[in-house]
């Protein structure tokens, strides 16, 4: 398995922050692990990191499914897999950043 930082816990702890925080200490990309955040419109309750957040570091697997769609654990973690590539190619470190011990056991 190549490099990545784990950032796990439960909503609203400040996970964002920090990870906002070290991706920028480690020229880092975030990838989500959230099952609610990867729908988009879902931004109440959610947690979901701003737009102007996410401009300030790049952003994965945010916003990527419609509401009435649904995303099933081996979509969710063939997408990290192929983020992780792109990250690593582009000579940054990867940061797997969320709440859902699915998500984040499905990759670590």
């Amino acid at each position: 398995m190549p490099p990545l930082i784990v950032i796990t816990g439960p909503t609203a702890v400040g996970k964002t922050g920090l990870s906002l925080a070290l991706a920028a200490a480690v020229n880092g990309e975030i990838i989500g692990a959230d099952s609610r955040q990867v729908y988009r419109l879902m931004d109440i309750g959610t947690a979901k990191p701003t737009l102007e957040e996410r401009r300030q570091i790049p952003h994965h697997l945010i916003d990527i499914v419609q509401p009435d769609a649904s995303l099933a654990l081996a979509q969710y973690q063939a997408l990290v897999y192929t983020a992780i590539q792109g990250i690593l190619a582009r000579g940054s470190i990867p940061l797997l950043v969320g709440g859902t011990a699915q998500y984040v056991n499905a990759i670590i």
